[in-house]
C-alpha cells in the first residue's frame, strides 16, 4: 500500500531534472506552460502521497476502523509500521501547507504593497509613471492590470526601447504570467526538488514577454538592446523595491541569454523526432506523477476492502 504514496514522493527528484531539460527544447511560451503545469502536479502527487501514508495510519484508531469497518486486529497485524510513518506523514504534510500558504500569503503581500505604492497615480493607457530617480519596470498583475515604470527607467531608454519596455510588460500581463510564478512557487514549497524550476521559468517567462516585444514593435536588435539597456539602468542602482515574484520585471532572468536569443532568429518549436521525444517525455512525466497518485488512492482503497473481507459473515450482512 505504501509503495506508490513513496513513489510519489521520490518522483519529483527525477522529474524535475527532466522537464527542465525537455522544456529547454521548447519555445519559451510552451516551455513556460510545460514547467508550471508538471511542477504542479508534481506538487500535487506529493500531497496525495503524504495524505493517503497518513490516512493509513489512521486506520489504527479504533474509532475510525469501526466507521471503516475494519477489523482492529487485523490492520495492526498487516501493517504494523502504518502509526510511525503516518506520523512523519502528517507533519510534512502540515509543514508543506503551511509553507504553501506562506508562500501565497507572501504573494498577495507584494502585490498589495506595489498597489499601495502606485495608489493615487494616474494610468495612462494601462501604465503607471512612478517619479522616482531608479530604473524600476513591472508588470502589476490586478484589475486592472498595470505597466509600472520609473521616470529613472524611462530616462535610461530611448523613445523606441521605451515602446519595446511596456510590449514587454503588457505581454507578462497579457500571459498572466504572474499565475505561472504563483504555481511554481508554491510547488516549490511543498517539495524541494521543484525549488528548482523557478530560475527555468523565469527565464521561459521573460522570453515569452521578449519574443511577444519583438513582435509587436517588429524589430528584434531593437528589443535586445531595449532589454540590456533596461537591464544595465536597473543594475546600476539596485535597492529594495515593492516587488517579488509575484511580479515580473524588466530585469528577471539572465540578461545575456536573452540578449543574444533575441539577436538570434525567431525561435521555432522543434519537429520530426525531437518534437515527438519531447512530447512523449512530459506526457511520461505527466503520466507517471497521475499514476502514482491514483495508485496510491486504490491501494488504500483495496487494503480497506481486503479488510472489511476478513469479517463474520453476520458482521458483513449488517453493512
Amino acid at each position: 500500500m505504501n509503495t506508490p504514496a513513496l513513489a510519489a514522493l521520490l518522483l519529483p527528484w527525477l522529474a524535475a531534472p527532466a522537464v527542465r531539460a525537455l522544456a529547454a527544447r521548447l519555445t519559451p511560451r510552451w516551455a513556460a506552460l510545460s514547467v508550471a503545469c508538471c511542477a504542479a502536479l508534481l506538487a500535487a502527487g506529493t500531497a496525495v502521497g503524504l495524505s493517503v501514508l497518513l490516512l493509513a495510519g489512521l486506520l489504527h484508531l479504533p474509532w475510525l476502523a469501526a466507521a471503516g469497518r475494519l477489523p482492529l486486529a487485523w490492520v495492526a497485524a498487516t501493517s504494523p509500521a502504518a502509526v510511525p510513518v503516518a506520523a512523519t506523514a502528517g507533519l510534512l504534510l502540515a509543514a508543506v501547507t503551511a509553507a504553501a500558504g506562506r508562500a501565497l500569503a507572501a504573494q498577495r503581500a507584494q502585490l498589495a504593497t506595489a498597489r499601495r505604492a502606485v495608489a493615487g497615480l494616474a494610468a495612462e493607457d494601462g501604465t503607471v509613471v512612478v517619479p522616482d530617480a531608479s530604473a524600476e519596470a513591472f508588470a502589476l498583475p490586478g484589475r486592472p492590470g498595470l505597466v509600472v515604470v520609473t521616470s529613472g527607467m524611462l530616462a535610461a531608454l530611448d523613445d523606441r526601447e521605451r515602446h519595446v519596455l511596456v510590449a514587454h510588460e503588457r505581454a507578462h500581463l497579457a500571459g498572466r504570467h504572474h499565475v505561472f510564478s504563483r504555481a511554481v512557487q508554491v510547488a516549490g514549497a511543498v517539495h524541494p526538488a521543484l525549488r528548482g524550476l523557478r530560475a527555468p521559468l523565469d527565464l521561459h517567462l521573460e522570453r515569452w514577454a521578449d519574443e511577444e516585444a519583438a513582435r509587436a514593435v517588429g524589430d528584434r536588435p531593437l528589443t535586445a538592446r531595449a532589454v540590456a539597456r533596461g537591464a544595465l539602468a536597473a543594475a546600476a542602482e539596485r535597492r529594495t523595491a515593492p516587488r517579488g515574484a509575484a511580479l515580473p520585471a524588466a530585469d528577471t532572468g539572465p540578461v545575456p541569454v536573452r540578449v543574444a536569443a533575441l539577436l538570434a532568429p525567431a525561435p521555432r518549436a522543434p519537429r520530426g523526432r525531437l518534437l515527438h521525444l519531447v512530447v512523449a517525455g512530459l506526457l511520461t512525466v505527466v503520466g507517471t506523477t497521475a499514476a502514482t497518485g491514483l495508485g496510491s488512492a486504490y491501494d488504500l482503497h483495496e487494503y480497506v476492502e481486503q479488510g472489511q473481507a476478513t469479517l463474520p459473515p453476520a458482521a458483513t450482512a449488517d453493512r
